[in-house]
């Protein structure tokens, strides 16, 4: 069964290169166009939607507003911001949105297509041009000699697969890595994500560089 990908976004000409791009890949099942959140959103209501690329400046509601909206309703939907801004606060905004990935508009198509893949497989990606602001955020008032806030009774293991997700590997990446199964990988990484008490990779990578877990 193939990925449904819905692109909102209020330029024509973009979203027109955009679906071309995607029209090439075979896992690729339907793709949605939207120009507008509201439309967006009223296409998610009515199809199955697995992943989104997400403008922020979008006509009325804006796309930071949009991804915490969908979110709030179904988390099982991927977001990829795909935007020309690169303002500290909006990037964080879009984090604290739930978006799974941010991406600038000049990042090459084939580079966007593995990073929809790599989300669809679970992991998180950052630009290399806003990177330095989520470490900068995920570390900020913390002395280098700061201590987790408490004991998670992560194993060797864990801790190992914690720093890769804090790198951005996928699970399939990490198998790779680690020559373990995608299996063992999926439970070690829930496993984690239960001991720090958070929802989703993005969050277990955050709270590790935060109180230096890894």
């Amino acid at each position: 069964m193939g990925t449904n990908i819905l692109i909102i976004e209020d330029h024509e000409l973009t979203r027109f290169g955009l679906k071309t791009a995607f029209e090439a890949c075979d896992f690729i099942s339907e793709i949605y166009e939207a120009e507008s959140a509201e439309s967006g959103i009223e296409i998610i209501q009515k199809k199955n939607v697995n992943l989104i690329i997400m403008d922020l400046g979008l006509p009325g509601m804006n796309g930071i507003e949009a991804t915490q909206r969908i979110k709030a309703e179904n988390t099982d939907i991927k977001v990829v911001i795909l935007t020309s801004h690169n303002d500290e606060q909006e990037v964080l905004n879009s984090l604290k949105a739930g978006a799974n990935a941010y991406c600038s508009k000049e990042i090459n198509p084939k580079r966007l297509i593995q990073v929809i893949q790599s989300v669809l497989d679970g992991a998180a990606w950052f630009d290399p041009a806003i990177s330095h602001i989520v470490l900068k955020a995920a570390t900020k008032s913390q002395p280098n000699n700061v201590k987790p806030e408490k004991d998670y009774g992560l194993t060797s293991r864990e801790t190992q697969i914690l720093k890769l997700i804090t790198e951005g590997y996928s699970n399939n990446e990490i198998a790779n890595e680690l020559f373990v199964s995608i299996n063992t990988t999926k439970a070690h990484v829930a496993s984690i994500l239960q001991k720090l008490e958070v929802d989703d990779r993005l969050q277990a990578a955050l709270k590790a560089l935060k109180e230096r877990l890894v």
